[in-house]
């Protein structure tokens, strides 16, 4: 069994990016906790809905354990040190095998510094690290890909569908954007050789995957 940690900067940043692979986590017996660093209100103590929405989405998923940070939504620049340190406690009490984060490279400057400090942390604690792209990433330019069927894609629809605060979520969009990265850095006679059924993709980079093996 791998522990892994998705560190995102919002709910519905992680079912965005990277669901269909969450879900996979579930389904092969891995213990799944994500930590969204705000609750997706600049107040703290508000009573925005998004954390709700996201236990909902994350009940749909299977994942062991969402939890919490208090940054304020959108103000993650002012808060660095705050962020810095929330992730240094939610990854010494999950005590993680693998790391996914932002990419740091990205137009929200949430997602920039959620991405720079938890890679900055993990690099001091985990063997593996991966990186997810946002709608905002600039320069993404993914290493590995989860190639994903169509009822792993109906379940990232469903997690979707539970933040219903978010208009601008459009399903149709999702589904078809899933379509088009299973495509778009693949060459197609690589993808004539996999599998039909899987026809679906979340892309990642690869920041570190230690395969640690005793050596006789």
């Amino acid at each position: 069994m791998t522990a892994v940690l998705v560190v995102a900067a919002h709910p519905d940043d992680a079912e965005l990016a990277m669901a269909m692979r969450i879900h996979a986590h579930v389904r092969s017996g891995d213990a799944v906790r994500v930590h969204c660093l705000t609750i997706g209100t600049p107040d703290p103590g508000g009573s925005e809905p998004r954390r709700e929405e996201a236990l909902r989405a994350g009940a749909v998923l299977g994942v062991g354990e969402y939890t919490f940070s208090p940054a304020p939504d959108t103000r993650f620049v002012e808060h660095r040190a705050l962020i810095r340190d929330e992730v240094t406690a939610v990854i010494e009490d999950a005590r993680p095998d693998l790391v996914y984060t932002h990419f740091p490279h990205d137009q929200h400057l949430d997602h920039r510094v959620a991405g720079e400090e938890t890679t900055a942390v993990a690099l001091g604690h985990v063997r593996a690290l991966a990186h997810f792209r946002s709608p905002y990433s600039t320069g993404f330019d993914p290493t590995s890909f989860f190639l994903a069927t169509k009822e792993l894609m109906a379940v990232k629809v469903e997690a979707l569908a539970c933040f219903g605060s978010q208009a601008q979520l459009d399903m149709r969009l999702f589904h078809d954007l899933a379509a088009v990265s299973h495509h778009q850095h693949v060459h197609r006679r690589v993808l004539d050789a996999v599998d039909p059924k899987l026809r679906y993709a979340e892309s990642f980079r690869i920041v570190r995957e230690l395969n640690l093996s005793e050596v006789d």
